[in-house]
């Protein structure tokens, strides 16, 4: 798999539907809230990348919310259909 730098973190991309990753977009939308996550999910709706964290259950941040075991339901139940969109895992 490849790898990508987003302000000094480094992430595996796990998953790149649409091939969609675009660095510039992911560093603007990023904050230091996306810091405690384990995985950053992208997706885009109407044309405009929304981002979601995830964590794995060793995470001491995890929740139900945030399990990255419901990354497929997240992506069918509240995207866009047929949407683009990517998964990078911290390393």
């Amino acid at each position: 798999m490849k790898n990508i730098i987003i302000n000094d973190t480094e992430y595996e991309i796990i998953e790149n539907v649409g091939d969609c990753i675009n660095k510039d977009e992911i560093e603007y939308l990023y904050t230091s809230y996306f810091e405690n996550y384990d995985y950053i999910c992208g997706d885009y709706s109407y044309d405009k990348l929304r981002l979601k964290g995830f964590n794995d259950k060793e995470n001491k941040n995890f929740n139900k919310i945030n399990n990255i075991d419901n990354y497929e339901k997240y992506i069918e139940e509240l995207c866009s259909y047929k949407s683009k969109h990517f998964l990078l895992k911290k390393k």
